[in-house]
């Protein structure tokens, strides 16, 4: 499949423009999209969010990816809260609006802070088709008293969680026991012995590639399960029990 990468600069705010790369595949029949945001350490440009873009393009998704403003300007401290939300909403827009390329479906996500603020995003009615979590950033390092779940119960729509056996950042059994406050359904998948970058230890024998292929197929078997058209799950619907990873993965 033929792949056009478009590079794009996105309006957040007067003064305020992000960079932006899309994957188009073609023929592209205006079906499934896919944004991707980075997490707070890194930026569009970071290999794992690259090959996990181009993999689906070549899948046949619309595929998006974005810097937030902090990586603009060359900071590393992450922009305020409500600045990492204004740009989601940009680029939400920027693809929702675009005439030749909107997608039917829209799924958005990211690494870790970029997928945290997505799921803030979500709580608007209409926003998504779902949410794709790799590596969510459930509690600090060493603070799993500290969850980062308050907003969950305004979530609607579907989610995948993507997670490390490893992560210091989401305690499994954690995870797991919040997903009751999800106000829709979630599925979560793990990468055996993985740390919250999904690197896994040499002794295992497995390329970095290996595990990026493995997190990609995850994502794409979920994506392709999800209602054609409005995959958006009303309040209150019990969750289902998330996917149990086959013992070669757990």
């Amino acid at each position: 499949m033929t792949v056009r990468l478009l590079a794009r600069r996105i309006a957040v705010a007067p003064g305020i423009e992000v960079a932006s790369e899309w994957a188009v595949p073609g023929p592209w029949t205006n079906g499934t999209g896919v944004v991707l945001a980075h997490g707070a350490g890194n930026d569009m440009t970071h290999p794992f969010i690259g090959f996990i873009q181009q993999g689906l393009a070549d899948a046949g998704l619309l595929s998006v990816r974005f810097n937030f403003p902090y990586k603009e300007s060359g900071s590393k401290a992450p922009d305020r809260p409500a600045v990492l939300q204004q740009t989601w909403q940009a680029v939400i827009d920027a693809v929702r609006n675009d005439e030749a390329l909107a997608p039917q479906r829209l799924f958005i996500g990211g690494k870790s802070m970029g997928g945290r603020i997505a799921s803030l995003m979500a709580v608007q009615d209409g926003v998504c088709d779902g949410l794709v979590f790799l590596g969510y950033p459930l509690h600090p390092a060493g603070r799993p008293q500290r969850l980062r779940t308050g907003h969950w119960p305004e979530i609607r729509c579907p989610a995948l969680f993507v997670a490390g056996t490893r992560d210091p950042l989401c305690d499994l059994d954690l995870l797991r026991a919040e997903l009751g406050k999800l106000g829709s359904s979630a599925t979560v998948r793990v990468i055996h012995q993985g740390d919250h970058s999904f690197k896994v230890p040499t002794a295992l024998n497995r390329s970095q590639t290996a595990v990026w292929s493995e997190i990609l197929g995850m994502i794409l078997e979920w994506t392709r399960r999800q209602p054609e058209v409005g995959g958006v799950t009303t309040r209150g619907a019990s969750p289902t029990v998330p996917d149990r990873a086959p013992d070669s993965a757990r």
